[in-house]
């Protein structure tokens, strides 16, 4: 990369010039973004400011934008503090299918301890290294398929998508969660009054009740989607000689 590098793309990625000369600077990248994540923490992202950031600190504001620009590039730094190392699985994987499922998991983990995460990583922009280690390892669960390049990245898209939908979910029920358990709850006293204009969702509520299939949305949309790859997986491979049983095993699953 050139010296004309976005302040976005050098905050993220360095190299972060060095002085040999003076006392030792009060602040570090690090500090400023664990600050700035402390408080989305607690209030949500919209409470960030450099301001606020800065009175946390116990530094002032115009000593802050030494550091760090705006809040745009404080907001990428917090991301990247907020998401951590890609953590590795328990187990190394045996197939695709364990890996992509395994980094669903976590990912959605990271969104339930930090909330603001959904608000701070949406639309086109420059991602960290940490970030991007999480990609990697959600591709590289996906390397020796027949899928092609572009249809990994989307099988990606597709899964994060999911784990982003549970996430948003379980922020809209607040800290008392069981989002679908609240919501059954809620549409249950409706049906208990207008139940007859609605017998299909009725009947559904009444077996779910009966179940307690509750809370389940996230791996049943996650082996729904897992099912779905594994099933072009298959007849992909099929469908080139010498190749069926060369990628590494998970199809479909039952239940």
């Amino acid at each position: 990369m050139s010296d004309e590098r976005s302040p976005m793309v050098r905050l993220l990625w360095g190299p972060h010039p060095k002085s040999s000369r003076g006392p030792r600077p009060a602040l570090s990248l690090d500090r400023i973004a664990r600050a700035g994540a402390e408080i989305a923490d607690a209030e949500g992202l919209a409470a960030v400011s450099m301001q606020r950031v800065a009175a946390l600190l116990d530094v002032t504001k115009m000593a802050l934008y030494r550091y760090v620009p705006g809040k745009a590039e404080l907001v990428a730094l917090m991301v990247e503090a907020a998401v951590d190392e890609a953590p590795p699985a328990s187990d190394p994987p045996h197939d695709w299918r364990e890996g992509l499922g395994g980094w669903a998991r976590r990912l959605v983990t990271v969104f339930h301890r930090h909330p603001w995460l959904l608000d701070a990583t949406v639309g086109p922009r420059v991602m960290g290294p940490r970030e991007l280690a999480w990609m990697e390892q959600a591709l590289t669960a996906l390397e020796g398929t027949v899928l092609s390049g572009a249809e990994r990245m989307d099988a990606v898209v597709l899964v994060s998508g999911h784990v982003r939908g549970i996430a948003h979910q379980a922020r809209a029920a607040g800290p008392a969660g069981h989002p679908e358990a609240q919501l059954s709850d809620t549409l249950g006293e409706l049906m208990r009054a207008h139940g007859e204009r609605y017998p299909a969702l009725t009947a559904a509520l009444a077996e779910a009740a009966v179940e307690g299939g509750r809370d389940q949305a996230l791996e049943f949309g996650l082996d729904r989607i897992l099912d779905g790859l594994g099933l072009l997986i298959a007849q992909r491979s099929a469908a080139v000689p010498g190749r069926a049983g060369r990628d590494r095993a998970g199809g479909p699953r039952n239940g």
